[in-house]
């Protein structure tokens, strides 16, 4: 049996992005109250748009190409700020920076959606939450929720950023950082 390399689509996120949510890992690490095993790399940080899991080479290919069609879709701005966190306030499983609500990025994933959709993905049931996971893998005691309340409200800064492309990942398990750009596709 052929093993798949998995894959998944996603708004990269700018230098400037990176370095103030690096920042922000590296202060939530040393709070003493947040213990995750997975802490994302600073260059792995970015906005999923589609995961699609396992992919043979030649549908990646089809797919690839179905996804320049969208280079029509406007870039747009983006707005960055804020932490919160999926799952039990007392052992949150995901803890994530948000992005403001923007229509343009909710268009965007809806044409990569039913790009996707066309060549067989399936359709992603729960509603589209954008984030950027900072660490997941709860790997703790009990926190208290008003201490982590306390903890996230402190990151509150905000920053702008211009979305002009997006890119499909590959996910490279083993290695660190693990998300290669294996294509990149220019918005206008």
């Amino acid at each position: 049996m052929t093993q798949h390399e998995h894959f998944f689509v996603a708004v990269p996120l700018s230098s400037s992005i990176k370095a103030m949510l690096a920042d922000w890992q590296t202060k939530l690490q040393h709070s003493n109250s947040l213990n995750y095993k997975n802490w994302t790399h600073p260059d792995d940080l970015h906005i999923t748009l589609k995961f699609l899991g396992a992919v043979d080479r030649e549908k990646m290919i089809q797919l690839n190409e179905a996804l320049d069609t969208l280079c029509n879709v406007p870039s747009f701005s983006i707005t960055v700020g804020g932490v919160d966190t999926f799952g039990s306030p007392r052992q949150p499983r995901v803890l994530w920076a948000a992005i403001e609500r923007s229509r343009e990025l909710e268009h965007l994933y809806t044409f990569v959606e039913s790009t996707c959709m066309k060549y067989g993905f399936k359709k992603e049931n729960r509603p589209y939450r954008p984030h950027i996971t900072l660490a997941k893998k709860w790997d703790g005691k009990q926190v208290q929720p008003e201490t982590l309340g306390d903890i996230i409200s402190s990151f509150r800064d905000r920053k702008e950023s211009v979305v002009n492309h997006f890119v499909v990942y590959q996910i490279h398990p083993k290695k660190t950082p693990k998300y290669e750009i294996i294509k990149q596709v220019d918005l206008k």
